[in-house]
């Protein structure tokens, strides 16, 4: 019996060899990993400058030198030669092992921070110069989640550099972090105010939208908290239905949110990996439903709970919010969400547990001009669109169908539309 052997293509192979100056950038970042892991024992105690630039610094240097001179080299247009063969992009031993990685950090992040006291120190400079104060384990890792979207956002700018759209979009959501959510934060803090994310609502930000919270931000004689409660409400219930209605979702999961920025900057090297099975589909949709029905329900309860003086809830009213932080905040977008980004692709807290996405797709499904036109009789059934859609949709049936994609999990990132090699798709607002 004759044995059918399947070989990798030789350009395939070659595709995926790094450039002497990526794998440099490669070394570089796995030393700075290095001087994390020795710094956790305190060996930079005193030396939070020099700790800064041996770990920041020199994987800053290294991430850069790692992902950019792949597409900054050769003419602009999309290039994913040889992904599906990558050990780090298509679950391999690498991704795997990032993967761990990924969510031994967030284990450590959320329930045993006091493990990570001596390597936060390395983030003390630019505490101390944003907010005057040392560095505690969350802006630490506020400055490892803007360094990523920044660096990785680069790398997008230098991929997608064709693209009008995805250059605006990717420099949306890095000043969208940079600014709204980790410098502007900061310097509350610096000037004795409440700290707050302006670039995140209810449901998102849950606590926004509780009794304590705005009775202290509107009940307050301070104009700059009065602003933080009025955004809060005018963005939440006026801002989103409107701009939803106009742009669809995108113009907050793919332009502003810092979940949704990570995800398309440091998570774009491993979209192709979420499910695009119905089951998925179907697990998606009682989710991130079932999520927000949870915010929903709870908001009420705990605001009836305080209309009441606290004789419904008792001392249970603060356990539901610690709850939700538990097993939706930390246990699901953080280690599941983030963690396993190299596994099951870039977009699965947004997919199946996010709530702000959920409220945003029922607005996009029924209530929005944005959806994705199709050409059908251009299709030539590739599948490149379906391949690389982050959310799970298969694209190509609906555009072999010749039908508009009006999906409430669409979150408009237009990827689908450029990797297509006919100009099938269209991103429009009708």
């Amino acid at each position: 019996m004759t044995m059918l052997t399947l070989d990798v293509p030789k350009e395939i192979g070659s595709a995926n060899r790094l450039m002497p100056i990526e794998r440099a950038g490669i070394v570089l970042v796995c030393a700075a990993v290095l001087m994390f892991i020795v710094g956790a024992g305190g060996m930079f105690d005193g030396h939070p400058m020099l700790h800064m630039l041996l770990t920041l610094g020199i994987g800053t240097i290294g991430g850069l030198m790692a992902v950019l001179p792949g597409f900054a080299d050769g003419p602009a247009g999309i290039r994913n030669n040889g992904i599906m063969w990558s050990p780090a992009k298509r679950r391999g031993a690498i991704a795997w092992a990032l993967g761990v990685l990924f969510t031994v950090f967030y284990v450590l992040l959320y329930w045993y921070p006091s493990t990570l006291s001596h390597i936060v120190v390395a983030a003390d400079p630019l505490s101390m110069l944003l907010r005057g104060r040392a560095a505690d384990h969350w802006f630490f890792y506020g400055t490892l989640y803007t360094l990523a979207i920044v660096v990785m956002g680069i790398r997008m700018l230098a991929k997608y550099r064709h693209s009008r759209y995805h250059v605006i979009r990717t420099l949306s959501v890095m000043a969208a972090q940079l600014v709204a959510a980790y410098l502007i934060p900061a310097m509350l803090i610096r000037m004795e105010s409440k700290e707050f994310y302006f670039s995140y609502f209810w449901p998102l930000k849950y606590e926004y939208l509780f009794p304590d919270t705005i009775d202290t931000l509107l009940g307050s004689s301070d104009g700059l908290l009065m602003f933080m409660g009025f955004w809060s409400l005018v963005m939440t219930f006026v801002a989103t239905p409107i701009l939803t209605w106009f742009y669809g979702k995108r113009w907050y999961c793919s332009w502003i949110c810092g979940c949704g920025g990570l995800a398309e900057t440091a998570g774009d090297p491993f979209r192709h990996n979420s499910d695009k099975s119905l089951a998925a589909w179907k697990v998606e949709r009682w989710m991130v439903h079932g999520v927000l029905l949870f915010v929903v329900v709870t908001t009420i309860v705990v605001w009836l709970n305080s209309v009441l003086g606290g004789a419904m809830l008792g001392s249970w009213s603060s356990g539901i919010g610690r709850a939700y932080g538990f097993y939706i905040g930390a246990l699901f977008s953080g280690v599941i969400g983030v963690g396993f980004y190299p596994i099951l692709g870039s977009r699965v807290w947004c997919r199946f547990g996010c709530p702000m996405a959920a409220v945003l797709g029922i607005l996009q499904r029924f209530a929005s001009r944005f959806r994705i036109t199709t050409n059908g009789g251009q299709c030539i059934s590739c599948g490149n669109c379906s391949t690389y859609c982050e959310m799970g949709i298969d694209v190509r049936s609906y555009a072999q169908r010749g039908e508009d994609i009006r999906r409430a999990s669409c979150v408009g990132c237009g990827v689908c539309a450029t990797v297509c090699p006919r100009g099938v798709l269209k991103l429009e607002n009708r």
